[in-house]
């Protein structure tokens, strides 16, 4: 399918919080600084921040705030209308998901509160029924920390080892060290589709066929990849994925994890209560069928219907043309900021990474580049966006990463770079 380019204006029209000058008036900011170096007035929030969260357009605001006006009660356990019309919805939220992902049945779509919830449930139910003393937990040095600490934590539960993939100087991944991991017969291999740091686009239905014939059970966390590319956990072969709803465009407080039909079915419940139950006796219970096994409670009711609309947006514009959309602004991120003195970019080239630019600049701290970018109205993430193991794997203790949208356009790429240039050049007069 070709792809075709995006109508930045008409979608960033989309965002209120976008259609606002920012707080920091870059304007006046970048006046007081090297203005001849960035063209125009923008003064509106340049976001960067995408790879963290995304901000949501006025399609998805409505469709929450009409369930919360309109007709919003507690699901599956009403027989009057608002509690049937708020159960419709939450379960039409369920099946746009699993036809987003190409999910072969409903039921294998489990909401969670989050990603970082939706992993933690997978190694309390999955991962304690199934490590045990001696085994083998094998991820990546590239891994979120929530796709590492769930598993350091269960291997310390249960006596299992855990070891992690390398990544190469380039911020890919070292396929011949994970073949010799494989060896060892791990018996669970936890891999993220893509870097929120390099932006590494991995191969992951190679990866899962490898770790697949040495047995292991693979867990992908998605959650760079679902608002970027089209996800198909057929074709992938993923035993789980896991992704988070405001990462594309949703709201927070809603994730969602898919497991093949028999993992789950043969997985233990983690959380006990309402809804999760289709039997209680003074001395036990009986669990429900699936997916109510894994939502205890009261479920994220009106952030599914957000996540539904998010997904439906995100449809409208088009998977094939948002990847190809941040494909031309990294090579354009790449091909201003590539070879700048004192800056080093990390992770692949533009042809093997997703909207993720990240880099450090000699002599200034990654949290004074964000904190003074801010002052230009640009707004990137600093610190070690919760991958320590792989900020010590390049001897770094933190970075500044700028991340792409479907709102952002080639003048914000190049007023990150203006910037970036304007900041060194404050730097530098300040030491002379």
């Amino acid at each position: 399918m070709t792809a075709h380019p995006l109508d930045v204006a008409r979608i960033k029209s989309d965002f209120p919080i976008l259609n606002q000058e920012s707080s920091s008036q870059a304007a006046g900011a970048v006046a007081a600084g090297s203005a001849q170096q960035i063209s125009g007035d923008r003064g509106r929030l340049v976001f960067l921040d995408n790879a963290s969260s995304t901000q949501k357009p006025k399609f998805v605001i409505d469709a929450m705030v009409d369930c919360m006006q309109r007709y919003y009660a507690n699901v599956h356990r009403g027989i009057y209308s608002f509690s049937e019309a708020s159960t419709e919805r939450y379960e039409s939220a369920r099946k746009t998901v699993a036809k987003f992902i190409n999910a072969p049945q409903t039921e294998s779509v489990i909401f969670t509160a989050g990603c970082t919830a939706a992993v933690n449930t997978i190694a309390h139910t999955w991962g304690e029924a199934n490590i045990k003393s001696g085994d083998l937990i094998l991820a990546t040095e590239m891994e979120h920390h929530a796709n590492l600490v769930p598993w350091f934590q269960l291997a310390k539960r249960v006596g299992a080892k855990t070891q992690l993939v390398r990544v190469t100087d380039e911020g890919l991944l070292d396929i011949e060290h994970f073949q010799q991991c494989l060896e060892l017969k791990p018996k669970l291999f936890a891999v993220t589709a893509v870097s929120n740091v390099l932006g590494t686009i991995n191969p992951i239905e190679r990866l899962t066929e490898m770790a697949h014939r040495a047995g292991a059970v693979v867990v992908v966390d998605a959650a760079q990849a679902i608002p970027h590319q089209a996800v198909d956990v057929q074709a992938l072969g993923a035993d789980f994925l896991v992704f988070s709803g405001h990462k594309v465009l949703g709201p927070t407080g809603i994730g969602v994890l898919y497991g093949k039909l028999d993992l789950l079915e043969s997985s233990p419940p983690f959380l006990g209560g309402g809804g999760m139950i289709s039997r209680v006796w003074n001395d036990g219970f009986q669990a429900a069928e699936l997916p109510a096994k894994f939502e205890a409670g009261t479920p994220p009711i009106i952030e599914a219907i957000g996540l539904e609309a998010a997904l439906q947006y995100v449809q409208n514009i088009g998977l094939e043309n948002i990847a190809a959309h941040e494909r031309r602004l990294v090579q354009e991120a790449h091909r201003l900021l590539d070879g700048m003195e004192g800056l080093k970019v990390f992770g692949p080239g533009p042809e093997q990474k997703a909207g993720i630019f990240s880099f450090t600049l000699a002599g200034i701290h990654a949290h004074d580049i964000a904190y003074l970018m801010d002052k230009y109205g640009v707004a990137v993430r600093a610190g070690h966006h919760c991958t320590m193991p792989l900020h010590k794997r390049f001897g770094i203790a933190a970075s500044t990463r700028a991340s792409f949208y479907v709102y952002n356009d080639e003048e914000d790429v190049r007023w990150l770079a203006s910037s970036i240039e304007s900041l060194k050049s404050k730097f530098r007069r300040r030491k002379s």
